[in-house]
């Protein structure tokens, strides 16, 4: 055989063969193009890992919501008073807006899968004391326990999302995140009054328990890690400033609505002003931790424009969402005279619908943009709450049904172009504390919308009772229609700032 020159058996990188009567008599070097960009793929084991965090959050949001129409059975059952049930709330929101803050930390520096498995952990385990207590007290450490996974887990799954999904995907999976947002606290009052109307107050957690428990399995067995972890170190004073500055203006706020049933174990504004005071130290340490990257809540994220501006309109929309929460069943039970089964039947609707609307709003925010959706939404939910401030003492179920479902279509229109539009406008750096950010502000707003609603409608209600002692069913129908003529108000001011929201790609 000759052994003329034959070209490489394989190919050779970076190279192509010449034949042996060419001017060379080797391979000629050819310029090797620089790769593009890979493009971020969704793929089976993203998918997973999307699915299985926004089920287990789905679960652990619900939960936040059915100690509300659950307390009279509680009251009962434990022996405890109104304001000692009221605790069963109010501690979980002061854990909530404890921990959250820490979850930006917890989110860079932990990979997915055992974050998770804590979160699900703490979350079961919660449950399970909650469902097995034999009086308050071990009632009260479940959901303390319950709310520490809890809180874990929303800013978990926002910035999985924004990671993991392209930009042309995102908000089709931002309309689920808003279900379970919006979705799942709407429900929890309706699926407790569907319990309590046949079962113990025990089952609304023995029902919740096997679907927690199975999903901790199946994130131990199949959760995929998708983060970068990197170590961080953890400033001790920051988070110690944040649990003084987000839990005592959360507790503060909670105080208010009791004041006009009475005196409250402390007024209300000592816990708001130390809130406040440490809210100062807690954004000023931040600026100074974020120069070097290690800040607890770095608020870089607000030189964003569109971030900035979704935050406040997170403000206005979830004291809607959780103002009109607590005040409609207490109109439908007190002035209505329906029970816990009717109250939850009434608000069933409007919270499937929410749910259907999701995906829907998300894929018109891929293909049109958030503006598109975001100002008819806050425009309907405005409208709705205005249609509140008209129910009276002769309202029939019927007009309080669809003034609700018109609610839920404008809150479907507002919370997923506004997960879009906030956190698709920071650098992949910065999700995590994004993220972080909006659940605790929506902890913050949430607490401040049940205070200022539940506040304006005793305030009213004592007037136009002239003082008795027994506020009949008139004057509380007058009360609530102040509160919601409130909220009406505020939600106009949300429509007037969803004008200057706009789509915008990522900053450094």
């Amino acid at each position: 055989m000759s052994n003329s020159v034959e070209g490489p058996s394989e190919p050779v990188t970076g190279s192509i063969p010449v034949p042996e009567y060419g001017l060379s008599t080797g391979p000629v070097p050819v310029p090797v193009p620089a790769p593009e960009p890979r493009e971020r793929v969704f793929g089976a084991r993203e998918q997973l890992a999307v699915w299985l965090l926004l089920a287990s959050a789905f679960v652990v949001i619900l939960n936040e919501t059915v100690m509300g129409v659950a307390l009279p059975k509680l009251m009962a059952d434990l022996g405890i008073t109104a304001v000692a049930g009221q605790w069963l709330t109010t501690a979980f929101l002061l854990t909530m807006s404890v921990v959250i803050p820490i979850t930006g930390l917890l989110i860079q520096r932990i990979n997915t899968r055992p974050l998770f498995i804590a979160a699900m952990s703490l979350f079961t385990l919660g449950t399970a004391i909650a469902a097995c207590a034999p009086g308050f007290e071990l009632l009260l450490v479940g959901r303390i326990v319950q709310a520490s996974g809890t809180a874990i887990m929303m800013p978990l799954l926002m910035t999985t999302v924004v990671t993991l999904v392209p930009e042309h995907q995102r908000g089709r999976i931002m309309g689920r995140i808003a279900i379970v947002m919006s979705v799942a606290p709407a429900l929890g009052p309706t699926i407790s009054g569907l319990v309590l109307h046949s079962l113990n107050w025990r089952f609304l957690f023995i029902f919740v328990l096997p679907i927690a428990a199975t999903a901790l399995f199946i994130g131990m067995a199949r959760m995929p890690n998708v983060s970068e972890p990197r170590k961080i170190r953890i400033d001790l004073l920051s988070v110690l400033l944040s649990a003084l500055a987000f839990g005592g203006l959360v507790y503060g706020l909670s105080l208010i609505g009791d004041v006009a049933h009475g005196a409250p174990p402390v007024p209300p504004a000592a816990p708001i002003g130390a809130g406040v005071v440490a809210l100062g130290l807690f954004i000023w340490r931040q600026i100074v931790l974020q120069r070097g990257d290690g800040a607890l809540l770095d608020l870089r994220t607000f030189q964003s424009r569109p971030y900035a501006l979704s935050v406040v309109l997170f403000v206005f929309s979830s004291m809607a969402l959780f103002g009109s929460l607590i005040l409609l069943p207490i109109y439908a039970q007190t002035v209505l005279g329906l029970d816990t089964l009717g109250t939850g039947l009434l608000l069933l609707p409007g919270g499937l619908l929410m749910g259907l609307l999701g995906p829907w709003v998300g894929r018109l925010v891929d293909t049109r943009g958030a503006r598109f959706v975001l100002i008819p939404g806050t425009m309907v939910t405005a409208l709705a709450l205005w249609a509140m401030g008209l129910f009276t003492d002769t309202t029939t179920p019927w007009q309080v049904l669809g003034t609700h479902v018109l609610l839920s279509i404008g809150l479907a229109g507002v919370f997923t172009p506004l997960f879009s539009v906030s956190l698709g406008s920071l650098p992949p750096r910065l999700a995590s504390h994004g993220s972080a950010m909006i659940s605790t502000v929506q902890q913050v707003a949430g607490a401040a919308g049940t205070a200022l609603f539940v506040t304006v409608m005793t305030l009213v209600s004592v007037q136009a009772a002239g003082g008795a002692a027994q506020i009949d069913p008139h004057a509380l129908s007058a009360g609530t229609r102040a509160a919601f003529l409130l909220g009406g108000a505020t939600a106009t001011v949300g429509v007037l700032i969803a004008f200057f929201v706009r789509d915008e790609a990522p900053k450094e």
